[in-house]
């Protein structure tokens, strides 16, 4: 365990205030100021423009956009709330639906992760709540494919994550709950039918990972929430990826990058943090 905490603290200070604050109980907030000097975030900012956005496309190419950029910003540790408002203003329309894009249509993953992004940056976009919560689907969760019968594991995580600072309001809290117990039904990875895994992918763990699904981004989400039996399923897959105290990246997901953090197949920081956090809340 110290061993794997002293690795863990040897990176990148996006790494080290996290592990600082969710694993050691100790004062973060002073290595979190050094993101925006050093490593990692020091490099991504290198590439954004003086007005908050980045030299690429709003919401495309994937990954190198002003919206997976930002992203990725706040989950080093940097809110930039300048880049929240950029985005705002491109694809936030007259009628309060966000498409960051030419499309006629909003997508509700898409509208779950930039609210969670903007209330991180301390920017309001309370239209987005009432447009969550009016298309949430009979069985509780959530489907950016409209015609669907059957809601999306990718859209609802990325709609309870935006959702989940919101939920003091009761109908945010009903709404949450409902989406939540739609993952339980699937035990975070399963079919609700057969129990057979849905998809491979989810059992694979990839950090950044966008707007993808998987079990530990899912039981990392989890911490904040009441534990329930039937997370166990997804618990067990993660004791079992540990090799050494470790985790590894298991994949990227295909697209250009301003720069690689970690190596497909290698020990990843990101992964191992996120697992022993999961863990030590499970185990408390």
């Amino acid at each position: 365990m110290a061993e794997v905490l002293d690795w863990l603290l040897a990176g990148d200070p996006a790494i080290r205030w996290q592990v600082q604050r969710d694993l050691l109980d100790e004062p973060w907030e002073a290595t979190r100021a050094q993101v925006v000097t050093q490593g990692w975030g020091a490099q991504l900012l290198s590439h954004r423009n003086a007005d908050g956005t980045w030299p690429t496309g709003w919401y495309s190419p994937k990954w190198v956009s002003t919206f997976y950029s930002l992203q990725l910003l706040q989950q080093l540790g940097v809110p930039a709330p300048e880049s929240v408002h950029a985005l705002l203003d491109f694809g936030l329309n007259d009628d309060g639906i966000f498409r960051p894009w030419e499309a006629g249509h909003d997508d509700l993953c898409v509208t779950g992760m930039m609210l969670g992004m903007a209330q991180a940056a301390g920017v309001a976009m309370p239209a987005a709540i009432e447009r969550l919560l009016g298309t949430q689907s009979p069985d509780g969760g959530w489907n950016c494919q409209r015609s669907a019968t059957h809601s999306s594991l990718h859209t609802t995580l990325s709609v309870l994550e935006g959702l989940a600072p919101f939920e003091s309001r009761q109908d945010v809290r009903a709404a949450a709950d409902e989406g939540r117990e739609f993952l339980l039904q699937h035990r975070l990875y399963r079919s609700h039918r057969t129990g057979e895994v849905i998809r491979p992918s989810f059992t694979r763990f990839s950090f950044p990972y966008y707007w993808f699904y998987d079990v530990l981004r899912a039981l990392d989400y989890w911490r904040g929430h009441a534990w329930d039996e039937r997370l166990s399923d997804a618990v067990d897959l993660l004791r079992s990826k540990q090799r050494d105290g470790r985790w590894k990246l298991q994949g990227r997901h295909a697209g250009r990058t301003w720069f690689d953090m970690e190596t497909p197949g290698r020990p990843s920081r990101w992964n191992t943090l996120r697992a022993m956090r999961v863990l030590r809340w499970v185990d408390a």
